[in-house]
C-alpha cells in the first residue's frame, strides 16, 4: 500500500502581496532587491519565493526611509545604523530636504513670474522702452523683436545692458533714428540688391556718428574671445528671415568701423 502524500503549508506571501501589504508595486519591491536593501527569499516546494513576516517588516521600513526623502543608496545604512548614527544621518536628510523645498518654492515662484510675461525676462526699465517703441507707432512685430533682442542682450552681455538701455532711450528721443528705423523694418521686404538700401545704411550710420558718444565703450572694458559672437547673436538676431537686412546691417558696421567704431568681425 502506497504512503500517503503529505502537503506542507507554504508559509510566507508572494511578491505581489508582499508589495500589496507594504503599499508599494511588484516592480518596487524588486528594485529594492537590486539595491540590496532587501534580500530574495528562497523559493519554496513549488518554484515561488516566500515572503516572511522579518522580510515585511525590512520592505516597510526600507518603503518609509526612501518615501520620507532617504536617497535609495543611503537606506541600508540608515537601517543598520545605531541610534546615535540613525539620528544624526536623519538630521542630514532633513537638511538637504529643506534645501530642496526652498529650491522647489523658488522654481514655483519663477513660474508664477513667467505667466506675467516680460517681467520675469526683462527690468522695468526695459518694459519702459518696449511701451515707448508702440507709443511711437512702432510695427507690433517689430516691437516683439526688440523684446526677443533686449532677452539676448540682458543674458549674454549683462555688463553692457545698461548701458545699451541708455543708448536706445537717447536715440527715442531722436526723431531721424526714429524715421530711419522704421525704414530699416520697412527694408525687410526689399530685395537685398536694392539700392535703396545703400542710402538707408548711409543715413543710419551718419546718424549713429552724430551721437558717438553713445557708441564708446566703458573705459574698463576688457575684450574676450566670444565677443563676436555674442555680438552677433543681438545685433544680427532674425537676419535669416530677411536678406535685406544682413546686407543693410553689414553695410552700416562696415561704416562704422571705418569711421573707428570697434565693431567685432563676425
Amino acid at each position: 500500500m502506497a504512503s500517503p502524500t503529505i502537503s506542507v503549508k507554504s508559509t510566507g506571501v508572494t511578491i505581489g502581496q508582499a508589495a500589496a501589504f507594504a503599499g508599494v508595486t511588484v516592480k518596487t519591491v524588486r528594485h529594492y532587491h537590486q539595491h540590496g536593501l532587501l534580500n530574495e527569499p528562497q523559493r519554496d516546494s513549488s518554484g515561488y519565493r516566500r515572503y516572511g513576516s522579518a522580510d515585511l517588516l525590512r520592505l516597510v521600513q526600507v518603503r518609509t526611509l526612501a518615501s520620507s526623502g532617504v536617497p535609495l543608496a543611503e537606506v541600508g545604512a540608515l537601517l543598520d545604523a545605531d541610534a546615535e548614527q540613525f539620528t544624526a544621518a536623519l538630521a542630514d536628510v532633513e537638511r538637504r530636504l529643506t534645501e530642496r523645498i526652498a529650491d522647489l518654492i523658488a522654481r514655483r515662484d519663477t513660474l508664477r513670474q513667467l505667466a506675467d510675461g516680460d517681467r520675469l525676462l526683462l527690468p522695468g526699465r526695459a518694459l519702459a522702452i518696449l511701451d515707448r517703441l508702440t507709443d511711437l507707432g512702432f510695427d507690433p512685430v517689430y516691437v516683439a523683436s526688440q523684446r526677443e533682442g533686449l532677452v539676448l542682450a540682458r543674458a549674454l552681455a549683462p555688463k553692457f545692458f545698461d548701458i545699451f538701455l541708455t543708448q536706445l532711450e537717447h536715440r527715442l528721443d531722436d526723431p531721424q533714428f526714429v524715421a530711419l528705423t522704421k525704414r530699416g523694418w520697412d527694408a525687410r521686404s526689399w530685395p537685398p540688391d536694392d539700392p535703396r538700401i545703400d542710402e538707408l545704411a548711409s543715413d543710419l550710420a551718419d546718424n549713429l556718428l552724430a551721437n558717438r558718444e553713445h557708441l564708446t565703450l566703458p573705459t574698463d572694458y576688457r575684450p574676450r574671445s566670444d565677443d563676436a559672437t555674442r555680438y552677433g547673436l543681438i545685433n544680427h538676431h532674425l537676419e535669416d528671415h530677411a536678406p535685406a537686412w544682413t546686407r543693410l546691417n553689414a553695410l552700416v558696421e562696415t561704416k562704422l568701423r571705418a569711421a573707428g567704431v570697434p565693431i567685432p568681425y563676425q
